[in-house]
């Protein structure tokens, strides 16, 4: 599904092909990136209409963040390590203009989530160990 998306101020917009199946990440440097869990969309393209504003970090090892410079929004985060998940991407949920027909399927680090919220149905939850043995870290 090719779905529109933006930042909060417009100085990034661009077209993705959504997978429709989402992801919640409840490690440390997610909750500090977007304030809670990082609720973000499968993309199997991401194509730039306007990156004025784009700006990463390479925020690990394995991966960088994209986000506008201008506003702050979190657009992405992009696995950059060697290996069968490099460029995989994903793209934050709230950026896209339509949210429609997007399933949260998986929880990544589920071992590290705060008491203070628990996202409500069933799905696949991954604890560090089980993450750390994918990435092989």
């Amino acid at each position: 599904m090719d779905r529109r998306g933006s930042c909060l101020c417009g100085a990034v917009t661009f077209t993705a092909d959504v997978s429709g199946e989402a992801s919640a990440c409840h490690c440390g440097m997610c909750r500090r990136w977007s304030g809670g869990p990082f609720l973000a969309v499968g993309v199997a393209s991401l194509v730039w209409e306007k990156s004025s504003g784009l700006k990463t970090i390479a925020s690990s090892e394995w991966a960088e963040r994209g986000f506008c410079g201008e506003c702050g929004s979190s657009i992405y985060y992009r696995i950059t390590a060697p290996g069968p998940y490099q460029g995989v991407t994903s793209v934050a949920l709230g950026t896209f203009d339509d949210q429609s027909d997007v399933t949260i399927t998986k929880e990544w680090y589920i071992d590290r989530k705060p008491a203070a919220y628990t996202l409500a149905g069933e799905r696949k939850r991954l604890t560090e160990a089980e993450i750390e043995a994918m990435f092989s870290m």
